[in-house]
């Protein structure tokens, strides 16, 4: 099926806008290239997007969303122990941004600069992660494994004390051959501060 006829959903205009980032950057990227990329008009992509801003926050959130889902799985693994959880959630969210940033260094550059443009979004991701910290915050609370108190207010300590290993703005330190086993200094140290 050609691109002409196959039925233009917002998830093809995401994916094709992704690929149009890629190959021109977020300066120059534009959504008649977008159209272009699809053999639609733009004014077909503008009837799924009203904005060229609304198209990039879309493009931002499904990114972001990718991440988010990979990890919520670990968040709610109830049968597991709290605090192996805990650990395996910030590696993973580690290792989830590390490989993005080395996988394609051009398209996390563009992505940089998408979530610097959509802080809404980010703000919106950032919210979700530190809702699943808190969940498994509240099983180790809940256990006695962990010392009682806030568990949404441990969960953004814990965020914040980790932004190292997670915020773009960190990402040049991410290939540093003993930046896991800081991690995991870093992991062991919360871990004990949490402990009952």
């Amino acid at each position: 099926m050609s691109p002409t006829t196959e039925t233009l959903t917002a998830e093809r205009i995401l994916e094709a806008t992704e690929e149009v980032l890629r190959r021109h950057g977020p300066a120059k990227a534009t959504v008649v290239d977008v159209a272009r990329a699809l053999g639609v008009s733009h004014g077909s992509v503008y009837r799924h997007f009203r904005t060229k801003a609304e198209l990039r926050a879309a493009v931002t959130k499904r990114w972001l969303d990718r991440t988010s889902r990979a990890l919520a799985a670990t968040a709610d693994e109830g049968e597991r122990a709290p605090a192996l959880r805990l650990r395996d959630w910030f590696r993973q969210l580690f290792e989830a941004k590390r490989d993005k940033a080395g996988a394609d260094p051009e398209l996390f550059a563009t992505y940089s600069v998408l979530t610097d443009e959509n802080g809404e979004v980010v703000g919106a991701h950032i919210a979700e992660l530190v809702a699943q910290l808190t969940r498994i915050v509240e099983a180790g609370m809940a256990s006695g494994v962990f010392a009682p108190g806030d568990p949404a207010s441990v969960a953004r300590a814990l965020f914040r004390a980790t932004a190292h290993f997670h915020d773009p703005c960190h990402a040049r330190e991410w290939t540093r051959p003993e930046i896991r086993d800081e991690l995991d200094s870093v992991l062991d140290l919360l871990l004990r501060g949490l402990a009952a």
